[in-house]
């Protein structure tokens, strides 16, 4: 569940593309839950009519999905489900065209550009806005050569079911296990199971063609080429498949920390593991879920250009280093810990440095003598640490002769991480609201043509070209951050 600044910062974007309208019903959705039309209403005291040309705008762009939830004896309304990591999304579009920049044509970055701009599209609507941008038509089966190239890598997608209908949540046995038994899992998410619904089955969700959802030849114009078998040009929806560029996306992100850490060669064999492993990729996050043999690894690393000169051996001793969960969890430890020392200084950040290490409670005494730290001073940056949610502290009274009290402290890595994430949600919020101040600032020197801006106007130009950049740039390297607390 988003926390207090990732749904401000949510609403932010929504406000930005869409209007106040459009965010007012967002953010009932991301504060309140699954609700109906008429509660929407209710809630949000705004018409029908406006609530209902809202939830369209959501939907069309893949940020709100409708679901029917059965109820025995009662009649079944339709509800709808705010999707906040598709929200979070549209702040990485750029990230998204780089990468089919870097695989694919231009062409397939300009119908993914489109429909990252536009959200859902049938073929015919990808066909008319290429040729809007296009001297000429473009013919048919152009953009669908295009289509066909994204799909096949899996960054479009047919879009899910508008309305799929799932059943009540079971009933979890609650009675209490014994010590050997299997640790219960925590029940599936409505998000989950309505999103794992509506999903086409996977034969169909990245094909072009369908048995159930074909034209015949005769419906063709001739002058396109196209055949038979071509899913419908003027039904069938396709949008950006968000969770195969998500997927990218986190291994850049593992990729470059696991050669920060050590060096080029571990990196190059993760990269080569993970290329390996995204076709088995089903639900799991967790890429090494997925079992592959050492003579398998070693084909994956030597077709890569850096991996070409290495042996199996040297294979072997990067992969001692490709703990994946140690990765991820010492990379949020770096990133914490770069926070801590920029805003309580280098004592504050010794001291919190030992106990995420030491992983358990440490009386302060101790603390000060561990860090080096001043007696009279480290209950201070303690208490401050605590009183920023970066510690957890307790108190322990033992009683004898006199009653003594100590104060423990400890960092609780879980609750600490979504903290954290809250206030990179915050920052990133802070950060948007900075660029468009910017931008609506200088809103008049925008609309002047470029070859007019000349003189003073274009050093004025170029400051606030260099601002933007600057803003654009520290927004994606926050992201990147983010990503490491949310998406793994």
């Amino acid at each position: 569940m988003a926390r207090q600044y990732g749904i401000k910062f949510a609403v932010h974007l929504i406000t930005n593309h869409f209007g106040n309208l459009v965010a007012k019903v967002c953010e009932c959705l991301l504060r309140r839950g699954t609700l109906t039309l008429e509660q929407l209403v209710r809630f949000t005291e705004l018409t029908k009519e406006q609530v209902k040309n809202s939830l369209l705008v959501l939907v069309q762009h893949n940020c709100v999905q409708a679901f029917i939830l059965e109820q025995e004896g009662s009649k079944a309304y339709t509800q709808y489900l705010v999707l906040f990591d598709n929200i979070l999304h549209r702040l990485r579009f750029p990230k998204f065209l780089e990468v089919v920049s870097q695989d694919l044509d231009e062409e397939c970055v300009e119908l993914l550009e489109g429909l990252l701009r536009d959200g859902r599209l049938t073929l015919k609507q990808m066909v008319d806005r290429a040729s809007q941008r296009k001297e000429n038509a473009v013919a048919l089966d152009v953009v669908q050569e295009s289509l066909r190239k994204l799909l096949m890598v899996r960054y479009v997608e047919r879009c899910p079911s508008p309305e799929p209908v799932i059943s009540p949540p079971v009933e979890q046995d609650t009675k209490r296990r014994g010590a050997k038994s299997k640790i219960v899992e925590e029940p599936e998410t409505i998000e989950y199971r309505v999103l794992e619904a509506a999903v086409p089955v996977e034969g169909i969700r990245f094909s072009l063609t369908s048995n159930s959802d074909v034209i015949n030849n005769s419906e063709i114009s001739p002058t396109t080429g196209a055949g038979a078998n071509v899913a419908r040009e003027d039904s069938t929806l396709f949008r950006a498949n968000f969770e195969e560029f998500i997927r990218r996306c986190r291994h850049k992100v593992l990729i470059e920390n696991v050669r920060t850490s050590h060096d080029d060669e571990p990196a190059t064999v993760l990269g080569a593991i993970l290329d390996a492993t995204r076709n088995a990729e089903k639900k799991v996050k967790m890429e090494n879920s997925v079992p592959l043999t050492l003579d398998a690894i070693f084909t994956e690393v030597q077709k890569t250009a850096s991996g070409r000169a290495m042996t199996m051996e040297r294979v072997r001793s990067s992969l001692v280093l490709l703990d994946l969960k140690k990765i991820i969890e010492s990379a949020r430890d770096e990133e914490v810990e770069s926070i801590v020392l920029k805003r309580y200084g280098r004592d504050a950040y010794r001291m919190f440095r030992l106990l995420s290490k030491a992983g358990r409670f440490l009386e302060t005494d101790k603390i000060a003598e561990s860090t080096f730290v001043e007696k009279r001073d480290t209950p201070k940056i303690l208490y401050k640490l605590w009183k920023d949610d970066y510690l957890h502290m307790e108190k322990l009274v033992v009683t004898g002769a006199r009653q003594s009290k100590f104060l423990l402290w400890k960092v609780n890595k879980p609750i600490l991480w979504e903290h954290v994430l809250d206030e990179m949600h915050h920052a990133a919020l802070n950060l948007s609201l900075r660029l468009a101040y910017e931008q609506e600032k200088d809103e008049e020197l925008l609309n002047v043509p470029r070859d007019k801006i000349v003189g003073p106007l274009q050093k004025r130009y170029k400051r606030l070209r260099n601002a933007w950049l600057l803003l654009e740039s520290s927004l994606m390297k926050l992201d990147d951050a983010l990503m490491l607390f949310h998406d793994f």
